[in-house]
């Protein structure tokens, strides 16, 4: 995607990697998860750790730093896995991006995002929609869709259905349950507050003739 595609005002999710802010649309984001055990998968690239069972549906889980030629760092506290929809020739695959740690949920004008530099970055920039400027500083937006190849995304499904993958246990959180997520789908994906349509209905009167605006999705930061 290049920058000149991006004509209107988009909600984009920032996390880190290497000390380096980067972003993604949210309408690929689904959920951000503490980082839990990766089931390894043999022979498979360096990038991609292995394989999570997210409520019953195998994940895999690759290391951005990896994939992008950064040098592989331990998992801390604020480690996380990105759930995110990756999409070519209209077909999703659903993968987890490890990343040193996730900010916030924000929206970002097209003036403010220009064109990926030619030279000075350590990214392929082919897989860099822009570069947007957010409270003074320069975060690297990536096209999520570019960033792996066609061979790279039938791995991925391939590893989905090996032995090792069908052995991965529910992912959980530290009390047993739920996965610890981070920042969940509903505050990736701001919705109407509930109660709103029902006030509605309950006043059939009172919303004849009557435009309701909608409401801009709130900025939520990771805990």
């Amino acid at each position: 995607m290049a920058v000149e595609q991006i004509t209107e005002t988009r909600t984009y999710l920032t996390f880190t990697l290497d000390e380096e802010d980067f972003a993604v649309d949210v309408s690929n984001v689904r959920e951000v998860l503490d980082f839990t055990n990766v089931t390894k998968v043999p022979r498979t690239p360096d990038f991609m750790k292995g394989v999570i069972n997210l409520r019953g549906s195998v994940v895999p889980v690759v290391d951005m730093r990896i994939k992008f030629g950064l040098e592989e760092a331990e998992p801390t506290v604020d480690t996380c896995i990105i759930v995110m929809e990756v999409n070519m020739e209209g077909e999703a695959t659903v993968i987890g991006a490890l990343s040193d740690s996730v900010k916030e949920v924000f929206q970002l004008d097209p003036s403010h995002i220009e064109p990926p530099p030619r030279i000075g970055t350590r990214l392929d920039t082919e897989f860099i929609a822009g570069m947007g400027k957010y409270n003074d500083d320069f975060i690297i937006i990536l096209d999520i869709n570019e960033v792996f190849s066609a061979e790279e995304l039938i791995l991925f499904k391939e590893t989905m259905d090996s032995p090792a993958a069908k052995r991965s246990k529910p992912v959980k959180s530290a009390e047993g349950d739920e996965p610890g997520v981070k920042i969940s789908s509903e505050e990736v994906h701001p919705e109407e507050e509930p109660g709103e349509a029902e006030a509605e209905e309950e006043n059939p009167k009172e919303k004849a003739g009557k435009t309701k605006a909608k409401k801009k999705p709130k900025s939520k930061t990771a805990k």
